[in-house]
């Protein structure tokens, strides 16, 4: 009777250490989740949504670690199925937020692409109108060489939109607003200044 008794806990130990397995396909769809909005730009366009993703990874990667160290019989992966659903869910939602926010930066760079092109032709007519005389010539050279940066920075930015570079372009169209409103307001002092003579 012993016998069968310790035969019959065998056999349930057995059962139990193969079932406790870990839940690969979870695992796996956590991963394929992650690697989706990686290349969606998540990095770039969802940082917090990328770092919850992340956050959810480790913890999976932590209990997976902490159920590998015990011993077979005793291992169980009801809280790992459960932390690679999250992880899963949270690889998908920085996909999300990545693609939403690469098209907001998107429409944004292309905004500001507009008001850069804006301000440097404003920029070009006040320079026209820059008081010429004594003093002034290295003035209006460096402010020509600002204008000039300011365009070249215009067709950086667009060449940037043509290869789905948004933030850079987005950075470049504002350094060439800047620059082109620098000038704007530079003329307009000079000219003021002129006045008040």
């Amino acid at each position: 009777m012993r016998k069968m008794w310790l035969v019959g806990v065998l056999a349930v130990a057995l059962a139990a250490a193969a079932c406790a397995a870990p839940p690969q396909a979870a695992i796996d769809g956590a991963k394929a989740a992650m690697d989706k909005a990686a290349a969606a730009g998540a990095a770039e366009y969802a940082a917090d949504s990328v770092k919850a993703a992340q956050d959810a990874q480790a913890a999976l990667e932590a209990e997976l670690k902490v159920q590998a160290d015990k011993f077979a019989m005793f291992r169980s992966y009801t809280k790992a199925t459960e932390l690679a659903a999250a992880a899963q869910a949270a690889g998908e939602k920085a996909e999300q937020d990545a693609v939403a926010g690469k098209e907001k930066a998107k429409n944004e760079a292309m905004a500001l692409i507009e008001e850069a092109k804006t301000a440097l032709t404003a920029a070009q007519e006040m320079l026209a109108k820059a008081p010429k005389g004594k003093g002034t010539a290295a003035d209006l050279e460096a402010m020509k060489a600002d204008l000039a940066g300011a365009e070249t920075a215009i067709a950086d930015a667009t060449a940037a939109m043509g290869t789905e570079r948004f933030l850079e372009a987005m950075a470049k169209a504002e350094a060439a607003k800047n620059a082109a409103s620098g000038v704007s307001t530079a003329v307009q002092a000079a000219i003021d200044a002129r006045k008040g003579r």
